[in-house]
């Protein structure tokens, strides 16, 4: 039996609240790692950058395969690999052993979500799909306010085990929906597209902002609960300290997700109308104008002499409210950017391999997401946390340079109206 294309849809945004809730999970119990195993420098950098390098490096083969073969396959088999990897994350007893345990997330995440990204792009119609694909992210952003609240509620009240144990039974239920209600891809091509898409003129004309926005987005997206929760020694707020320091922590988090949930699936649809390029420097220039502004919290909140003290949180600083609020703007300018970005490379693969193109587009992001925590630690190390946000905004400054400067050249001064 045909199953609807919208109970498909609504199936595979399941699956993406299930990938994102492990990610923000992870990201939300970061610091607690850090401050439980006392990695340093480089090896600190590498509590992130272990996810990333083995996303880059499964990126090529899932977008080959992806599009030689049936996606729901092996969508299928990368939220069995996640059902695993969550169950093994209790059994860590060392920073390497963390690392090793990341890197196996990161292999299961690039195929749930660059699979799954691929099939929503492929089923929404064109004049929809910033509309589809920023509905797709709302679910994705529900998924890393929930991970968010429930992994420093559970964390605090329960230890690691109980997390984890969530996070596997998210991903069997999602594993058993594509099961039942997405039927198996058959627009499958020959031939390796993701070179060809890797030379196309849009896509590298986007690439020349995405490469450098990577860096901005992973310092950013991964320094702000670090500074929320590391010791104050270390360079951050310390809220750790506090009574429930996981759950101020996860609420810092959730500012983000929960500005950019709301906004996707409307400014997704003002890009569908009035074109894509122009929310992508739009929401680049927002993003590294707030990122800018970061490490300013603590004086911002003593200079408003906002409360410490907050009810169920404990003792925090000053500084809690303007985070939060921070934290939420980061989230309202990406939301700007990601829909009409992503609805792009959608519109360049889908009929030649809409896999590869996404593929294109995550492995553009690779390079910086590596590096970017590597420079980090040592940032943190032996400068300053402060400088980490400094270095992320200049990173997303020199991309919309980059992006509106290619596309002045090519068309003239109304360049971002073109797309």
């Amino acid at each position: 039996m045909t199953v609807p294309e919208r109970r498909q849809l609504q199936t595979l945004f399941f699956t993406r609240f299930a990938n994102s809730y492990g990610l923000v999970t992870l990201l939300t119990l970061l610091s607690e790692y850090i401050d439980l195993l006392d990695p340093e420098g480089l090896l600190l950098g590498m509590f992130a950058a272990g996810l990333t390098l083995a996303q880059a490096g499964t990126v090529v083969p899932v977008a080959y395969l992806g599009d030689r073969f049936d996606k729901r396959t092996l969508l299928l088999g990368g939220l069995g690999l996640a059902t695993v990897v969550y169950g093994l994350f209790p059994l860590v007893g060392s920073s390497w052993g963390f690392v090793f345990v990341r890197g196996l997330q990161g292999v299961a995440t690039t195929i749930v979500g660059l699979l799954g990204l691929a099939l929503v792009g492929q089923l929404a119609r064109e004049d929809d799909r910033g509309n589809t694909i920023g509905t797709s992210n709302a679910w994705r952003f529900a998924a890393s306010i929930g991970g968010a609240l429930s992994a420093g509620l559970l964390y605090d009240a329960f230890g690691f085990g109980v997390v984890f144990g969530v996070l596997a039974a998210i991903c069997g239920l999602a594993f058993l929906a594509v099961l039942a209600w997405v039927e198996p891809d058959e627009t499958t091509t020959s031939g390796f597209a993701l070179t060809d898409l890797a030379l196309n003129r849009r896509i590298l004309t986007i690439t020349s902002f995405r490469a450098q926005y990577a860096v901005a987005v992973t310092l950013v997206r991964t320094w702000v609960p670090i500074f929320a929760g590391v010791a104050a020694a270390r360079g951050g707020l310390g809220y750790n300290a506090a009574v429930n320091g996981a759950t101020a922590v996860a609420v810092v988090i959730a500012a983000e997700k929960f500005t950019n949930m709301l906004c996707q699936p409307y400014t997704g649809t003002l890009s569908d109308r009035a074109g894509r390029a122009q929310f992508v420097f739009a929401g680049g220039l927002c993003y590294g104008l707030v990122a800018l502004l970061v490490p300013s919290a603590p004086a911002v909140g003593a200079g408003l002499g906002l409360p410490a003290t907050f009810p169920f949180l404990g003792n925090l600083s000053p500084a809690f409210l303007p985070l939060v609020a921070l934290n939420g703007l980061l989230g309202v300018a990406d939301s700007i950017r990601e829909p009409a970005s992503m609805a792009l490379f959608a519109d360049e693969g889908t009929g030649t391999g809409v896999a590869s193109s996404f593929g294109v587009r995550d492995l553009v992001w690779r390079p910086g997401s590596v590096l970017a925590p590597l420079a980090g630690g040592w940032l943190t190390t032996n400068v300053g946390m402060a400088w980490v946000f400094y270095l992320g905004a200049g990173a997303a400054f020199t991309g919309v340079a980059a992006f509106a400067g290619i596309l002045t050249y090519r068309y003239g001064v109304t360049g971002l109206a073109e797309w």
